[in-house]
């Protein structure tokens, strides 16, 4: 399979080791002066501790990015990806034991690079793109710490100005997806054995302005529905996809009962998913069944409450804890997760400044 070489070399940097037992948390504070990632350790009473900042090499915008995926960590941990939106640029990272260490900062192939994400070696970057210039994907080969662009693997979103909002490898690597959240499409790119865009499709979404998405293990797809950001009205919706990528639906529109459902984590053991709603300021938790089918946990949609702009989700790799950033109160909010997906704030992490976005876990 196209994986294998990429795997191969990768593995090959020295120095570098999986994370061990601790927790660390990581945000790209997407600052116009000069971008940096800010790592923090879970003390063993839950609490987030600041390990320090890691300068990305680029720039920020300042202001949120609208999307999901701004970093990455790879599949076996070794490595952390981050967009650069200011000057258009994509940063790779050594992760040791929650030690950052930038190794690369390439091109990212497009305007406003906003998602990013990995399998085996190969990384693919979301551009916005522009108003009218559509944007789209662009292929990278993490070969011993550098990114190297990959020819011909581009393709571009439905049409220009749609605003892409997320990209993800399937799990089996075999394909991505996009989300555009003002054409209400899902976009999928089956990938060759070179890992190139073979077959494009802009498949509809079941609900209106489809967001941030998460897989499960078994390959099921778990997406938000902002609906315009109307009051209480975001839903989210769940998905089979077959071995072309063709989406079939399992759950359709499952109300929130909150506002702006933008952003979603399903827990490792495939349990649970969990929505940030930006409208409500809250946590939406949901039961995932063994059919791939979700329900709402509680019936007013309010797991948890962050007391501000919910923004990205994130899950240790235990699936003991959730991590929400928020903007507003600037700051990440830690839940433990109980055994029946209810949520227990455990913690918050202030301070962060405007314009923070991007949140992942291990």
């Amino acid at each position: 399979m196209k994986k294998t070489a990429w795997i191969a070399v990768t593995a090959l940097i020295p120095g570098l080791s999986l994370a061990g037992t601790n927790h660390y948390v990581y945000t790209l504070l997407n600052q116009t002066t000069g971008n940096a990632v800010q790592t923090y350790v879970q003390t063993s009473a839950g609490k987030l501790k600041l390990v320090g900042q890691t300068k990305t090499g680029g720039k920020g915008t300042g202001a949120l990015l609208g999307s999901q995926g701004a970093l990455a960590l790879s599949q076996s941990g070794r490595y952390l990806f981050a967009v650069n939106g200011g000057d258009n640029t994509v940063s790779l990272f050594s992760v040791n034991n929650g030690t950052l260490t930038l190794l690369d900062l390439e091109n990212s192939g497009g305007a406003s690079p906003a998602s990013v994400t990995e399998s085996g070696g190969l990384v693919y970057v979301l551009n916005q793109g522009t108003a009218n210039t559509a944007g789209g994907i662009q292929g990278f080969a993490n070969f011993l710490g550098e990114l190297i662009p990959i020819p011909r693997a581009a393709a571009a979103v439905s049409a220009p100005g749609v605003v892409p909002v997320e990209v993800k490898f399937t799990p089996d690597g075999d394909g991505l997806v996009v989300a555009e959240k003002l054409t209400n499409k899902l976009d999928t790119f089956k990938l060759d054995d070179r890992g190139l865009p073979s077959e494009v499709r802009y498949q509809p979404s079941n609900g209106a302005t489809p967001f941030g998405f998460d897989f499960d293990k078994k390959g099921r797809l778990f997406v938000t529905e902002a609906v315009g950001g109307s009051a209480n009205a975001s839903t989210v919706s769940s998905y089979s996809l077959d071995s072309s990528l063709d989406l079939t639906t399992l759950t359709r529109t499952e109300a929130t009962n909150q506002t702006a459902a933008c952003w979603d984590v399903v827990s490792p053991n495939g349990h649970f998913l969990y929505t940030g709603n930006a409208g409500s300021g809250s946590v939406s938790g949901f039961s995932i069944n063994s059919q791939g089918k979700i329900q709402l946990l509680k019936s007013n949609g309010v797991s948890g409450m962050t007391g501000g702009h919910t923004l990205d989700t994130a899950m240790s790799s235990d699936g003991d804890y959730l991590y929400v950033l928020s903007a507003g109160n600037q700051q990440i909010t830690t839940f433990r997760v109980t055994a029946n997906g209810s949520l227990v704030q455990v913690d918050t992490a202030t301070g962060l400044p405007a314009g923070t976005t991007g949140l992942v876990a291990h």
